[in-house]
């Protein structure tokens, strides 16, 4: 049971910091500090945003508009957050 409960948490990690780094590049590319017309780039640009835009589509329908502000990614890192304490302190002790 630990091994599941540690491969979910290794996953969760790891989809925290894909979305970090997601909105690390969105900044970069709104502020042209990266070439958009390089093939890398968007390649990684194309990456992130397909592995992060289903998971932050249905938070930016509840949350109201912000003026340009988008704080979905902060609102995810939070539920993860969440679901890992709630992992390890309540559900996992419960089963162990």
């Amino acid at each position: 049971m630990l091994a599941l409960f540690q491969t979910i948490d290794l996953a969760l990690s790891l989809y925290w910091w894909i979305l970090v780094l997601s909105a690390i590049f969105s900044w970069l590319y709104a502020f042209n500090v990266i070439n958009s017309s390089n093939q890398f780039v968007n390649a990684v640009g194309r990456f992130l945003y397909a592995a992060t835009e289903p998971a932050l589509a249905p938070i930016r329908r509840i949350l109201p508009n912000m003026g340009g502000i988008d704080i979905s990614p902060i609102i995810l890192m939070l539920i993860i957050f969440f679901i890992r304490q709630l992992m390890w302190t309540s559900i996992y002790p419960a089963l162990a």
